[in-house]
């Protein structure tokens, strides 16, 4: 696999993750999919085909960090050194309860999605890209990564120790020329909005990819919706 670039995208579906895999694709990148259905996965790798992209689908659920981590292990073997990670799955609507009726149960699945699913994701794909000596690791957030909001207690929380562990790999891996950066998205994505298309977020995606500047960025304002 020899001069084979390769993003994983955690998350894949129609919308986002759609996109950035035919931004990257444009590029010359191989691109592993990563979500739980495998059967929508399969029909995006023939979507994309058609687009000439070469894509792969590797199953697994973002709240099994083990099951997780065999995936992109997979991938990295199947297609090749994981490049680029960008994590992006969209979170569980039962994760947005408000403050005062989520108790510690009801933290448990948006802390296994937000943190344990990155964190596995991280670990097993970094010493791949340090033996490249380079590597970007992309997270896309919801608005409530920045500003907490009441009615969205658990996206609110674990949000927020995501962009912790984001910000810190930042810091910590820039010295090695691995990237870490994070994108927020406030409101909803939706096809044909100047700033939240699929394919304008894939653009910005693209350039945080390129250019390699801070950590946090932002697709709209905080206010948006």
């Amino acid at each position: 696999m020899v001069g084979v670039s390769v993003v994983a995208i955690v998350g894949a579906g129609p919308g986002l993750g759609a996109a950035v895999a035919r931004r990257f694709g444009r590029e010359g990148y191989d691109i592993a999919l990563v979500a739980r259905d495998r059967d929508r996965l399969e029909a995006l790798v023939r979507e994309l085909a058609e687009d000439g992209v070469t894509a792969r689908a590797f199953p697994a659920d973002v709240r099994e960090p083990e099951r997780l981590a065999r995936a992109l292990a997979d991938a990295a073997r199947e297609l090749g050194t994981i490049e680029v990670l960008q994590y992006s799955p969209v979170p569980h609507k039962d994760f947005m309860r408000p403050v005062l009726e989520t108790g510690h149960r009801q933290l448990t699945g948006p802390i296994e999605f937000s943190v344990y699913g990155p964190v596995a994701a991280v670990q097993q794909v970094l010493p791949g890209m340090r033996a490249l000596g380079r590597g970007t690791i992309l997270f896309v957030n919801g608005g409530t990564a920045a500003v907490p909001q009441v009615e969205r207690a658990g996206t609110s929380v674990a949000f927020a120790a995501q962009s912790a562990y984001g910000h810190l790999l930042h810091e910590r891996l820039a010295a090695e020329g691995i990237h870490v950066a994070q994108l927020v998205v406030p409101g909803a994505i939706t096809p044909g909005h100047a700033r939240k298309d699929p394919a304008v977020l894939a653009e910005m995606l693209w350039g945080m990819h390129r250019e390699r500047h801070g950590f946090r960025h932002f697709a709209d304002d905080l206010d948006s919706r």
